[in-house]
């Protein structure tokens, strides 16, 4: 047992340098694995959560939750006859011997995370440490707030035409430096919607940036706060007007930020797939 989180992420790391875990080749992400299920909540709506997920969800005896990130409904719906206990204001050294006791003692633990715990989720440090204390985990994805709010505009973050790429990123802060924020270049590049996680409050200085760095202020930026829950909201604008209106609204956290033509669904092209290329076989039909 380490005192250590830390310790054991390095462990892992170097783990991994001399090969890859043999449960990679043993399992798909769909299967029900041993240990602690960490459990992609989805965007907010209950009915997001997979069937997996929900499966598990009812089915443990503890339930650590990321807080108010998680729709209580869900809590509610799915969660009666757990312990449930929110991750707020928890470091790793209280967060793994929560999980790890109550694993040994034989009680049925999943962790809930938000979303999709492979975007932003710090998920993998926290079962590295419990790997590391002889818990075994494993990933059961979710949907992620792009796909929601994506689904909430009715458009598509790829477009023909208009979108050929996709960057999940986020602004610069206490926690990113300034030379590791790239907004500017994907929204440069022209063909790329950018979608910005974990940046709600900063949304009129990351438009600043992008003005100041000569990117066309008429580009379409579209903010779904709170996407999929009831009190979901969108503020469509552009890079000129969207920080003054998101100010407005007042919203400083739980939004999503979709940046190019794809978000408002203009400018595309037909696509090949159902086009000429339709009757051309399955070995040409990912376009």
């Amino acid at each position: 047992m380490t005192d250590d989180p830390q310790a054991a992420i390095d462990a892992a790391s170097e783990q991994r340098e001399r090969g890859r875990d043999a449960r990679v080749y043993e399992h798909t992400a769909g299967d029900v694995q041993d240990g602690i299920p960490f459990i992609g909540a989805g965007p907010g709506d209950p009915g997001l959560l997979t069937v997996t997920g929900k499966d598990l969800v009812e089915d443990a005896d503890l339930v650590v939750h990321a807080g108010s990130l998680v729709n209580s409904e869900l809590l509610d719906e799915f969660c009666a006859d757990a312990e449930t206990v929110s991750s707020v204001g928890k470091d790793l050294e209280e967060l793994i011997p929560l999980m790890r006791d109550a694993h040994e003692d034989g009680r049925t633990v999943v962790r809930l995370h938000s979303g999709d715990p492979a975007i932003y989720g710090a998920a993998l440090e926290q079962m590295d440490a419990l790997e590391q204390e002889g818990v075994p985990t494993y990933i059961v994805p979710g949907v992620t707030s792009a796909f929601a709010a994506a689904a909430t505009l009715r458009t598509q973050l790829t477009l023909n035409g208009t979108a050929n790429h996709v960057a999940f990123t986020r602004p610069q802060g206490r926690t990113l430096d300034a030379e590791d924020d790239h907004v500017s270049e994907f929204v440069g590049m022209g063909d790329v919607t950018t979608c910005i996680y974990l940046g709600t409050h900063a949304i009129p200085d990351v438009m600043d940036r992008l003005l100041d760095d000569g990117r066309d202020p008429d580009t379409p930026v579209t903010v779904v706060y709170h996407a999929s829950w009831p009190d979901e909201d969108v503020i469509e604008g552009t890079v000129e007007t969207i920080g003054e209106q998101v100010a407005d609204a007042g919203y400083r956290a739980s939004a999503l930020v979709v940046i190019g033509d794809a978000g408002a669904g203009a400018n595309y092209d037909r696509s090949y797939l159902y086009g000429d290329w339709a009757n051309r076989g399955d070995s040409e039909a990912d376009d």
